[in-house]
């Protein structure tokens, strides 16, 4: 699809009255990623159950695959990496395209930073506005040979086959860049031991463990919370092992906010992944009166470092306006946009402060979020680091710019259940990067949405 179909496709949802029934969401997308790239450099075959078949994962099945990973698809939401170990990787002769994937591109210079060979990695037209300096800087300190383009892609990661551990404090809570270092650090010499100052998704660390790689976590400075430590000893080789992608949260958030607005019946989403490192957002509606019950599996996971599965449950209810605790912001970055949805709906005052990532996702969201929220009439004033919405009056129709970006356009669609009249949102052709099959779960759920 060419740049100007992408802008031209858009969404048409008119107001609708309930949610109801049961909806299972695809695959989760950072476990997604995270499963490709360990299979990839792992000894042994890694088979993984619920791959998310979007476009931002399939760009990093093909990276891998032109960097010479032999890797088998009998079934969309099924995949087979033979690995070879990493020095099995063979350079490209081509610039590998990420998409529109910031978390692969991110993520993947780490695992190339070690590397006997040359690589360049490029995007779509959003990716390449995206920064990457904040990962390439600390690899550079493990002897990391990487160059970007005034801080953007192109990024070229040189050979450099001998990384040196570091001891590296993340300057703001960033699981990519974490995890880039993580990646790094498996062909360094030495001990690579960093601090997050607050609290992060921790797949990477999980899905090392699951691959028989040693990480330990620890406090620091005598604290047993946070910050918190991450130490991995280099040169440990990864096995390949089963990986059963549960739902993704990120893509259920949709429907809880959907569940919390109009599901007088209850919604139920199946299957869904609740890791305590990405359910930001459950707090958040909890702490706003949410009514969500978690129903966990009737027989937990045997790996230690195995993902955390439920069914999530969730009725109509009387929500409130909250502070979003300044500790709850990174566990729930990406759910912003549609945590602002229900902010809107909400009894008075809702703020977030602190939450400065928003402003280099995909899009600006917070700008973006703000712009779409005054097209719908919700008082609202835009700060710095956050927003601050006064809630309880709805929303009117109209129209929508997502700017590309796939959470903007879903969490409008989300909007419709509150609206007073038909909401139209533009360039929404990357919703397909995360949540394929978006329209008919929407349509299931009983949102009144069509693509035009």
């Amino acid at each position: 699809m060419s740049q100007t179909e992408q802008q031209r496709a858009r969404y048409r949802v008119q107001p609708a009255e309930r949610v109801q029934g049961e909806i299972t969401v695809p695959g989760d997308k950072s476990i997604s990623h995270r499963a490709l790239m360990l299979g990839g450099i792992a000894r042994g075959d890694t088979e993984i159950e619920g791959f998310l078949a979007g476009e931002d994962c399939l760009a990093t099945l093909r990276a891998l695959a032109t960097l010479g990973v032999r890797i088998e698809r009998p079934l969309p939401d099924r995949v087979i990496v033979h690995g070879e170990g990493p020095e099995a990787l063979r350079g490209a002769a081509v610039p590998l395209d990420m998409g529109n994937a910031g978390t692969a591109i991110r993520l993947i210079m780490g695992l190339l930073s070690g590397q006997s060979f040359d690589s360049i990695l490029i995007g779509d037209a959003s990716l390449m506005r995206r920064p990457m300096e904040r990962v390439a800087a600390p690899l550079r300190l493990m002897g990391a040979r990487i160059e970007t383009t005034d801080g953007k892609p192109p990024v070229h990661v040189r050979a450099c086959p001998g990384l040196t551990a570091i001891d590296y404090t993340l300057p703001v809570a960033s699981a990519q860049v974490k995890s880039a270092i993580l990646l790094a650090a498996l062909s360094a010499r030495g001990r690579t031991r960093v601090v997050e100052p607050a609290p992060t998704r921790d797949h990477t660390e999980r899905m090392l463990g699951a691959f028989g790689v040693s990480v330990w976590r620890s406090g620091v400075a005598g604290s047993d919370r946070w910050p918190m430590a991450i130490t991995l000893e280099g040169g440990q080789p990864l096995i390949g092992a089963p990986v059963r992608v549960p739902g993704d949260f990120s893509s259920a958030a949709f429907f809880l906010v959907a569940g919390c607005l109009a599901a007088d019946r209850g919604l139920v989403l199946r299957n869904v992944g609740v890791n305590p490192t990405r359910t930001g957002l459950l707090r958040l509606l909890k702490q706003m009166g949410a009514d969500i019950r978690i129903h966990p599996p009737a027989h937990p996971a045997a790996h230690p470092d195995a993902e955390l599965v439920a069914d999530l449950e969730v009725h109509r209810s009387a929500l409130k306006g909250i502070t979003v605790p300044l500790e709850l912001v990174a566990l729930a970055i990406d759910e912003f946009p549609v945590f602002f949805i229900a902010a809107s709906c909400a009894a008075g005052t809702t703020v977030l402060e602190g939450a400065q990532e928003l402003r280099v996702k995909e899009s600006d969201r917070l700008g973006g979020m703000a712009a779409g929220l005054k097209a719908l009439g919700v008082h609202h004033e835009l700060l710095p680091d956050g927003i601050r919405i006064e809630g309880g009056a709805g929303f009117s129709g109209g129209t929508i710019d997502s700017l590309g970006d796939h959470r903007i356009a879903m969490a409008f669609a989300v909007a419709s259940l509150k609206a007073s009249g038909p909401i139209e949102i533009l360039d929404v052709a990357n919703v397909a990067t995360s949540f394929p099959g978006f329209i008919e779960t929407a349509r299931t759920a009983g949102l009144v949405l069509e693509a035009l």
